[in-house]
């Protein structure tokens, strides 16, 4: 009960945010999430018809909102979601970025080895296959201090964590092979040897933020970058054997970055644009909250987060995410393209800011199946 009203309140209270409210009853039902997840995927294929791609089709923003319209099609069964992607691969050749070694640059890599699970044409991984190849062959013994364009050839920034270990990692999956998932632990490992603070358990963007302060003088912990990286652990995991060596040590970070995470949500059910700093941006941002919720709902569903402690914060961010959306399924409040907290407004959108509100989507409705509807 006492879960119940604290939903109701935050839900009304997101009525000044986001200009609509909702009850528990009208969002937390397998029907209700299947609508707003196609009223928000369905808005962003007719962006495309309408005003065309915003980015390069290869580019790291498209390749996090595939991910999203991947998990739509698989939730909802319309293949309609899944030819749209498979129209994207064609009309590239199945090629990622031009930069062979910008984690950016093949982010798209996830999605073209879960489409070739599913539908096993060789050409969806191939080139793909030919680029992790040589990348896996490669010391990567540079620092990753943030100059001479570090991130063009390693993962130097906390973002790098949804780009490039996933695709390595999904790739291992569609294949067998491990080397792939081998190479994503190794530098996953050096990445957060240098980003993440065990104290804080949160990542800094990268090497030129480790010794910067917010306002209130806490360290700078960017809100997307930090989702990045969670939703980056969930993914790698999910292609990670349950007898991996080391594998413990991941599930470990995911715990402690997710508890940390929870116990900076906000009253509205989101996260700011800056975790320890939120009233110097006070208003929700959702490509991190979408992330936060993805990758607690994923948790759950692996048995990896206690359900009693993370369902709490999940719904209150489904709230935040469901009043974020507009009449038209535009998902608004999303961060611009950035390196740092930034300023959002009711009608800011970026296509990742959508991807991360579909596998949050998919994410409950999963849970909702399995627990025939009850939360």
């Amino acid at each position: 009960m006492l879960v119940l009203l604290l939903v109701l309140t935050v839900a009304a209270k997101a009525s000044d945010i986001g200009k609509k409210s909702v009850a528990k009853d009208t969002i937390f039902t397998p029907s209700a999430v299947l609508k707003v997840m196609k009223s928000v995927g369905d808005w962003q294929l007719q962006s495309w018809k309408t005003d065309g791609f915003k980015h390069k089709k290869t580019d790291w923003t498209n390749g996090a909102l595939y991910t999203g319209l991947f998990a739509l099609g698989q939730t909802t069964g319309d293949e309609k979601y899944h030819q749209a992607l498979i129209a994207i691969g064609n009309d590239v050749n199945w090629n990622t970025g031009s930069n062979r070694l910008l984690a950016d640059d093949y982010c798209v890599g996830q999605t073209y080895s879960l489409l070739y699970m599913k539908y096993k044409e060789p050409k969806m991984i191939g080139p793909f296959k030919q680029q992790a190849d040589s990348i896996v062959g490669l010391p990567f013994n540079e620092s990753l201090e943030w100059k001479n364009n570090i991130q063009q050839r390693e993962w130097a920034w906390c973002d790098a964590l949804f780009m490039g270990p996933t695709a390595l990692a999904y790739l291992s999956t569609a294949t067998g092979d491990l080397k792939y998932l081998n190479k994503a632990v190794v530098l996953w490992k050096k990445t957060t040897d240098y980003l993440y603070d065990p104290q804080a358990h949160l990542y800094s963007r990268d090497g030129s933020y480790l010794n910067k302060k917010e306002k209130n003088g806490e360290k700078v912990f960017w809100s997307r970058g930090n989702g990045w990286v969670l939703a980056g652990l969930a993914r790698v995991l999910e292609n990670m054997p349950a007898d991996y060596p080391g594998r413990q040590k991941f599930v470990g970070q995911f715990k402690d970055m997710a508890t940390k995470i929870a116990a900076l949500q906000q009253p509205d059910g989101s996260w700011h644009a800056s975790l320890l700093d939120p009233e110097s941006y006070p208003i929700k941002e959702t490509s991190g909250t979408g992330f936060y919720c993805y990758a607690i709902l994923w948790g759950i569903n692996h048995g990896i987060l206690n359900k009693s402690q993370f369902l709490p914060v999940a719904k209150k961010a489904w709230v935040a995410l469901v009043t974020s959306v507009q009449p038209d399924g535009m998902l608004g409040y999303v961060q611009p393209i950035g390196g740092s907290p930034d300023k959002v407004t009711e009608q800011s959108n970026e296509v990742y800011g959508t991807g991360a509100f579909l596998l949050a989507g998919a994410q409950l409705h999963q849970y909702l199946g399995e627990h025939k509807g009850h939360l």
